[in-house]
């Protein structure tokens, strides 16, 4: 079993996972910014800083399905109260593997470090580099344990056109032999179909805290 979350989301990401036993690994952030959650099937992962006699007295604590216990509500809110930080949902992690070739359609990098999508997506990534197209903005960076990961956005006029899962296949093709990684919340069907349409397949679900 790897001992680190780069180590776990590395292998993750050449569709190695962790041991599905119901087991929990506890293991130290990444860095500052991110700490939280990672449910792949019947193993989860706890990234924190906090001590880890805490984590595990209290996921014994909730009297529940012990391959549950990790995302239940309980357990999600006692990590933000311990941790000062705060979670806005519980999100379906997928990758994709890099692709050849170059992205279909026009795409045209924002260089403006204060474009809107730029100076929100440095809140969670870092070195962020954000791609314009017609009716569409598709973001890159390294958010958790240091992954690649995508982010899209597209208007309310361009919809239902196939743009969506252009921009996601652009990421792959943009990702310099990378996989690259997307959280994508569940309630989301739209965009969870067209990250699927475009090759990327789920590998788990993440509940990521964030200081204030």
């Amino acid at each position: 079993m790897a001992e680190s979350l780069r180590e776990i989301l590395d292998a993750a990401a050449r569709g190695v996972f962790p041991a599905a036993h119901g087991g929990t690994s506890v293991v130290p952030q990444f860095g500052g910014r991110d700490a939280g959650v990672i449910a792949f099937t019947a193993h989860s992962v706890v990234f924190t800083d906090e001590d880890e006699g805490w984590v595990r007295r209290t996921l014994a604590s909730l009297g529940c399905d012990p391959l549950a216990a990790t995302m239940n509500a309980r357990f999600l809110a006692a990590f933000a109260e311990r941790t000062g930080r705060a979670t806005d949902t519980i999100d379906v992690l997928l990758t994709g593997a890099p692709l050849p070739g170059r992205p279909e359609g026009a795409l045209e990098e924002v260089a403006d470090p204060g474009h809107p999508r730029v100076v929100a997506a440095r809140r969670r990534r870092d070195g962020v580099r954000v791609w314009a197209a017609d009716g569409g903005v598709l973001v890159l960076g390294r958010g958790v344990g240091g992954r690649l990961e995508v982010a899209v956005e597209v208007a309310e006029g361009a919809r239902h056109r196939g743009l969506g899962r252009r921009l996601v296949t652009a990421a792959r093709q943009l990702a310099g032999g990378e996989v690259v990684w997307a959280q994508v919340s569940a309630g989301n069907a739209r965009s969870l179909r067209a990250f699927q349409a475009a090759g990327y397949r789920p590998v788990g679900s993440e509940a990521l805290f964030l200081r204030p």
